[in-house]
């Protein structure tokens, strides 16, 4: 049955007859339309009337209509209005700039405008390092997209991407105090995005990739990460990595197993399955063994972009063959990165003893927690309405965060190793089944992130000098 989210709630203004019951009796035909109500405001008495504010969760948008719907039609009951909370939220956007200071008179004016700014410009032309310094670039990231993979839409275009990336920059300033701007690119290649990066880097401290598609996604990165000397982030798929690499720490607190015993399989070869392999061998992880829509990826096989290339080159040592049901007998941990319904009970009682599984599929997972309920000993999924949701937003914000304060010029995959080892210490010895990440509004984590990633930069020798 389909979960009742905030993200189809709506607020109802209704006018109720002011008797005993029509109150009882709205609630009731919410509830048998398949509503929740989950807030109601104070009463507005108006003679034989009061009005009254509803807000009620739905599971879709015909459910929504549905509901509107039985509402109207309860005796005594008239809707005034029914609005989607979600598309409030959205109206004008999420984000806006704010000024940091005021500019109440003559003096203030001639220090933040001309004529004063014109020395600043000069220091800057003098000692360019200064910029990170002396402008918005000290904590600033651009976060770029091409709208080709956004979120389970797909190639839905740089327009429509937009509400997305006001999103992550919401989470940025809510989660790390850094300030991020939208850059929705109208493009058609590879090299478009990094030119046109190229060409707006000045402003920013940081480059924050997100909803490109694979494979453009990698190359891109690897271009701007040689061309430029700020961070550069594909969220996609180190955000996703981190949060999955610490989830996994501390579930094998849990079944007490080693990493360099485990047999990972992981459903899903794309941005996030790559990236989720390679955290994990850097970590230790002895095998993986990645299954994409034709079958296990081995050395030799045909029909391999370059990611997989790499993929099929650093895993499956075996050369393990065959549909996903085929590798998975005997594996520790399933890793889905790829879509819903994938994997069985069935499929899970082939696995070792104590197995993980991490369905992150959104919004929904490869096999619902209740399916792999007494079977997995530890499951997580990308979804905020189960326990152990993985989720970037325990990571980017901590990690950039982190990067801007010391002036660090990349993200190195120590400085990621180290994010995921602050996400897992948070949750330190209160570890348990369904508490293997932290929350992500715990206020711990985002400076416990940056602590650990800071900390890195410096001892790597990843950071820029400061300016004399």
């Amino acid at each position: 049955m389909p979960t009742n989210t905030a993200a189809y709630s709506i607020h109802l203004r209704v006018r109720l007859d002011n008797r005993p019951g029509t109150l009882g009796h709205l609630a009731s035909a919410v509830g048998e339309a398949g509503g929740n109500i989950t807030a109601i405001g104070g009463f507005d008495v108006r003679g034989a009337h009061l009005d009254e504010d509803v807000i009620v969760n739905c599971s879709s948008e015909d459910h929504i209509k549905r509901v509107i719907e039985a509402v109207g039609a309860v005796d005594g009951v008239k809707v005034l209005s029914a609005a989607d909370r979600t598309f409030e939220m959205h109206a004008g956007g999420k984000i806006e700039v704010l000024a940091r200071m005021p500019v109440a008179d003559r003096d203030d004016l001639s220090m933040a405008y001309t004529p004063g700014v014109a020395r600043v410009c000069t220091a800057i032309e003098r000692q360019p390092d200064l910029v990170h310094q002396l402008t918005i670039k000290k904590n600033t990231v651009a976060i770029v997209t091409d709208g080709t993979a956004v979120l389970g839409l797909g190639d839905i275009g740089p327009a429509a991407a937009l509400p997305v990336m006001e999103g992550k920059a919401l989470l940025f300033k809510n989660f790390a105090g850094v300030d991020a701007f939208p850059i929705c690119l109208n493009v058609n290649s590879a090299d478009e995005i990094v030119d046109t990066v190229v060409r707006l880097a000045p402003v920013f401290g940081g480059i924050n990739l997100e909803d490109i598609a694979a494979p453009q996604c990698f190359e891109i990165e690897d271009r701007l990460k040689e061309l430029l000397d700020i961070p550069v982030f594909h969220d996609d798929q180190h955000g996703t990595a981190v949060v999955a690499l610490a989830a996994l720490e501390n579930a094998l607190r849990i079944v007490d197993k080693p990493m360099s015993e485990l047999t990972v399989v992981i459903a899903g070869v794309g941005a996030a399955g790559v990236a989720i392999s390679k955290i994990l061998l850097n970590a230790g992880v002895a095998e993986i063994i990645g299954v994409d829509r034709k079958g296990a990826i081995w050395k030799g096989r045909d029909e391999l972009n370059v990611a997989k290339v790499w993929f099929a080159e650093n895993t499956n040592r075996d050369r393990r063959e065959g549909e996903l049901s085929d590798v998975l007998p005997g594996a520790d941990v399933f890793v889905g990165v790829s879509g819903p319904g994938l994997i069985t009970a069935s499929d899970l009682r082939q696995m070792a003893k104590d197995p993980i599984v991490f369905a992150m599929a959104n919004p929904d997972p490869e096999i619902r927690p209740e399916e792999a309920d007494g079977l997995a000993t530890v499951i997580a999924t990308g979804r905020s309405d189960y326990p152990n949701q993985i989720n970037n937003v325990l990571a980017f914000p901590g990690i950039f965060r982190g990067a801007l304060d010391v002036g660090a010029t990349k993200i190195t995959e120590g400085m990621k190793l180290e994010a995921a080892r602050a996400i897992a210490e948070v949750v330190g010895e209160d570890v348990r089944p369904d508490y293997i990440v932290p929350s992500v509004f715990d206020p711990r984590v985002g400076p416990l992130v940056a602590e650990y990633v800071a900390a890195a930069a410096v001892a790597e020798g990843v950071c820029r000098p400061p300016v004399a």
